[in-house]
């Protein structure tokens, strides 16, 4: 597998422009809400619920988002933890809301994408996941990654 630094230089390559990256800082975060929103309004096996309401579709994707990120960097994953229980946190909140979360979420997932095809037209590239579908896990810990190296935490 490769390493961090590799993956966030070819990541990079298509998020040089000052207004595709200030789009990614807001529409990354939005997209990673709103697909555990939306995994978690899909209904749950009778069994999930009885052990912990916390137990859902969105839940499990991020354990085993947690799972490749810990392969690709510990510190990373680390970081990463703390982000995806804010978004677990905030995602149940948003589940106590009259208006049904799937709905909330696949209004956030749309507009955030738009914004994303924005940047990328701005940017006149191609988005990275087209070459490699494991982009779409790399662009919340490259953002993840600025931070770290804004810092200096080493990962």
């Amino acid at each position: 597998m490769r390493n961090a630094d590799s993956w966030f230089e070819e990541y990079g390559e298509s998020h040089r422009h000052p207004a595709n990256k200030t789009i990614h800082w807001i529409c990354v975060p939005a997209i990673v809400f709103s697909l555990i929103g939306l995994l978690w309004a899909i209904p749950v096996p009778k069994a999930f619920a009885e052990i912990s309401p916390w137990l859902n579709w969105g839940s499990l994707f991020v354990l085993a988002a947690m799972l490749y990120y810990l392969v690709l960097s510990w510190q990373l994953a680390l970081g990463m933890i703390v982000v995806s229980a804010l978004v677990l946190w905030g995602n149940h909140a948003l589940a106590q809301l009259e208006t049904p979360l799937w709905q909330i979420a696949l209004a956030i997932f749309v507009v955030a994408w738009i914004g994303q095809f924005i940047g990328h037209r701005i940017e006149g590239r191609k988005p990275s996941f087209f070459k490699d579908i494991q982009f779409l896990l790399i662009g919340p810990v490259w953002l993840l990654g600025f931070i770290y190296r804004r810092l200096g935490i080493r990962y």
